[in-house]
């Protein structure tokens, strides 16, 4: 397993990622992605162990605690070979505190997180998603207390614009609290909005990306094409927006996967490996999350490390996956002196 370093921090993390959203199946959206138990989780965790991967992320809103309580039994003996990643900020109970970045709802996210994997520490602790009415004074210095606290070891952030991040890393720097080293974003073949500003932004910052549904909501996994029927099991059928994902016109997607199939022949592997493959190859990628509702899907997508894309590969993918950007991004190619990372 190749590590890498998270954004500017010392901590290297593996390129992959275990995602734990499938873990205990509780709610009608996580029971759609899966119902893993202690049982299957611990074997699922011997087996990224045994492959090098090190890392596993979770949410506390994830099955209502229920993912995280199964990690923290998967994992039980062995806390320090493994690194934990999990977020706060999203509801979490029907209190009018029990939702934010506030300094109540995270002190209380960060303890009940920690009781629920039964550990001390989390190597990351991440906000799933950028509050607009707590002050972002307020939010990093009570991330600041909770890593001198020795409560959280890194800090990270996850879906947020280019400006919230920006905006707090301008106070991080101008108190001196602890930075976030890590913005968790959506990143995949079929969604590469993260190029236009996070990517430049990252490079810049020193942001690594920690990359979520980097299969596109499982439009990349090689079962939907041209001419053929959804699967009966794919989450594009659900009647939840924010579960199918964002909207994408059928003949870009399908000449998307028209190009994986031309890379997996020329590489024998599959199309999921193919595409994400591609996302570890771009920059400020520090690792991609996998998902596994089983031990056969889980030791493939660990296959995708160990081996490259061609250049005359990324290219392909690149062109084939190409989109006009939204303004201002398309007029500033246009100046030669400021050139795009990607």
């Amino acid at each position: 397993m190749e590590y890498r370093r998270l954004g500017n921090s010392g901590l290297k993390v593996p390129a992959l990622t275990l995602g734990t959203g499938t873990f205990g199946g509780g709610g009608e959206l996580f029971k759609a992605w899966g119902t893993t138990d202690v049982a299957e989780a611990t074997k699922l965790v011997d087996i990224c162990l045994d492959a090098g991967l090190t890392m596993f992320d979770s949410a506390d809103i994830y099955s209502q605690g229920a993912a995280e309580e199964i990690l923290g039994q998967a994992i039980k003996g062995r806390r320090e070979k493994v690194l934990i990643s999990t977020k706060g900020t999203f509801r979490f109970g029907d209190g009018p505190n029990d939702v934010g970045s506030s300094r109540m709802h995270l002190t209380a996210s960060v303890e009940g997180s920690l009781r629920r994997l039964g550990t001390d520490y989390l190597d990351l602790y991440q906000l799933h998603g950028f509050d607009a009415q707590t002050p972002i004074e307020e939010t990093l210095q009570t991330l600041d207390n909770l890593v001198r606290a020795g409560k959280i070891r890194y800090i990270g952030c996850s879906n947020f614009s280019g400006w919230h991040l920006m905006k707090s890393l301008a106070v991080s720097d101008r108190y001196g609290l602890a930075r976030y080293c890590a913005h968790q974003a959506y990143y995949s073949l079929v969604g590469r909005d993260y190029e236009w500003e996070l990517m430049p932004l990252g490079l810049d910052q020193g942001v690594g990306a920690v990359v979520w549904s980097p299969l596109g909501w499982g439009r990349l996994t090689g079962k939907i094409r041209r001419g053929q029927p959804l699967p009966e099991t794919s989450r594009l059928k659900s009647k939840k927006s924010n579960d199918a994902g964002p909207p994408i016109p059928d003949e870009y997607l399908y000449n998307v996967v028209d190009a994986l199939d031309e890379v997996a022949k020329e590489t024998g592997k599959l199309v999921p490996q193919v595409a994400l493959n591609w996302l570890l190859q771009r920059p400020t990628v520090s690792t991609v999350i996998i998902g596994a509702r089983n031990e056969e899907q889980l030791k493939q997508n660990l296959a995708t490390v160990g081996w490259n894309l061609t250049k005359e590969q990324v290219a392909k993918l690149d062109t084939a996956s190409a989109t006009t950007k939204a303004y201002p991004y398309w007029h500033q190619a246009f100046f030669d002196r400021n050139p795009s990372p990607v």
